[in-house]
């Protein structure tokens, strides 16, 4: 465990010497530092850990520095070593200072083909080593896409990585996670994905807007966007080479099976143009990381969750429970007996709980609660109720008895907007 010492010429952390802020973010900040033995420059990522507690990305954190301990290749960030304290954990990586990709291709437009391949060879290079060592980033976009002084690039953010025990027993992956202009259609499907050809399809999208200046799939609603993706329909500039272009419709091919793979990208009569494949650092020392780094503890907190409260969901689990979002809702046929009816309100899950349970009760039904849940049953029928909680709305789900369950919708909504209307303001 290491102390952070404040001194009149800035913070000392171990032999390192903190500085300025580089960055922040929702639960930490990036800092200059300089190691005083060899005067080298450093980023230091520190992370409260009450605020990593609080937002539940405990795991997320572990997954990171478990991943970056396992990479060490020119086009990844480096990370040199963790260190810890009760409070806070401070990552020390690779200082990279050419900023995002995204900021170069915003700023000045398209690269040239020559230039954006060779930026492309790196990157295929490094997402390349990253699945050799059982890595997939699932993440990839410009943002995450570093530029060091000299214009070669640096992977970084791995905190949505997947390593092999994520896999399920299908061997595949299952959590839906990525941004959006970027994610592979597979992964929106919801039925599980291969995270090297998830991460190829993102790859492909880098690549199309290193060469264009734009997105392949881009829309505002984001119904209409997923659909182009799901359909892998996008347009080529005519003025991109043949070579270009049909590497791209390899790469963003809808269909995972038919997706060419990183063989055969670099296997690519455009893509071998003038390339010369970096070489890993395997052989350098393991990288330390503090015990205490992984010491963290739940504290209470009025914000946190209670056993039995409703489970959080994310926003790309909202869009898969959402049917005007589904995308399966473009390919499939409806099966009406799975039919589901779907709305939100301002009530707290548990006033919204006791209020349906009050009406249902009334009209002669028998109500059990576990975990969240509410049973509804009679001689007749049987459904149940369930909300999951996104932010201060609660999203209730209910089951079949369509009849039943319109009363009771009815009836809450127009309680909803009973208190809307007579809210005084603040």
């Amino acid at each position: 465990m290491v102390i952070a010492e404040k001194k009149q010429e800035g913070m000392r952390l171990g032999r390192y010497e903190l500085g300025r802020t580089l960055g922040e973010g929702n639960f930490g900040k990036v800092k200059f530092a300089q190691d005083l033995d060899s005067g080298l420059p450093f980023a230091v990522k520190i992370l409260e850990k009450n605020r990593i507690i609080h937002l539940k990305i405990t795991d997320q954190i572990k997954r990171e520095i478990a991943t970056l301990k396992l990479l060490k290749h020119p086009n990844v960030v480096r990370l040199h070593e963790v260190l810890a304290s009760k409070s806070k954990i401070y990552m020390v990586l690779e200082y990279v200072t050419g900023g995002e990709l995204f900021d170069k291709i915003a700023s000045k437009g398209r690269l040239q083909e020559a230039e954006g391949r060779k930026l492309f060879q790196q990157l295929i290079d490094g997402v390349s080593y990253c699945h050799n060592k059982g890595v997939f980033h699932r993440d990839l976009k410009l943002e995450n896409i570093l530029l060091d002084s000299k214009g070669n690039i640096k992977i970084s953010d791995f905190g949505l990585s997947a390593l092999p025990q994520h896999f399920r027993d299908d061997g595949l992956l299952h959590t839906t996670c990525g941004s959006p202009n970027y994610v592979a259609p597979e992964v929106l499907a919801n039925r599980g994905y291969d995270g090297a050809t998830s991460d190829i399809w993102s790859c492909g999208v880098i690549l199309y807007v290193i060469l264009t200046g734009y997105l392949p799939f881009d829309d505002r609603n984001l119904a209409v966007l997923y659909q182009k993706i799901f359909r892998g329909d996008f347009k080529l500039p005519k003025w991109l080479s043949p070579g270009a272009q049909n590497l791209l419709r390899k790469i963003l091919e809808p269909n995972p099976v038919k997706r060419i793979t990183i063989a055969g990208i670099k296997a690519d009569e455009w893509f071998e143009q003038d390339y010369t494949p970096a070489n890993p650092d395997d052989d350098e020392e393991d990288i330390f990381v503090d015990n205490e780094a992984f010491s963290m503890h739940e504290v209470p907190s009025d914000g946190g969750r209670t056993p039995g409260s409703p489970p959080l969901i994310n926003a790309f689990q909202l869009i898969g429970m959402s049917s005007c979002l589904d995308l399966s809702g473009f390919f499939e046929k409806e099966d009406v007996s799975e039919r589901k009816i779907r709305f939100t309100s301002n009530h707290s899950a548990k006033d919204l709980l006791e209020r349906i349970e009050d009406i249902v009760t009334e009209m002669g039904f028998r109500v059990q609660k576990k975990n969240g849940k509410v049973n509804i049953s009679s001689q007749l029928t049987h459904f149940n109720i369930k909300t999951s909680v996104i932010s201060n709305i609660n999203y209730v789900i209910y089951h079949k008895s369509i009849n039943l369950t319109m009363c009771i919708l009815m009836y809450l909504v127009e309680s909803n907007s009973r208190a809307q209307a007579t809210e005084e303001p603040r």
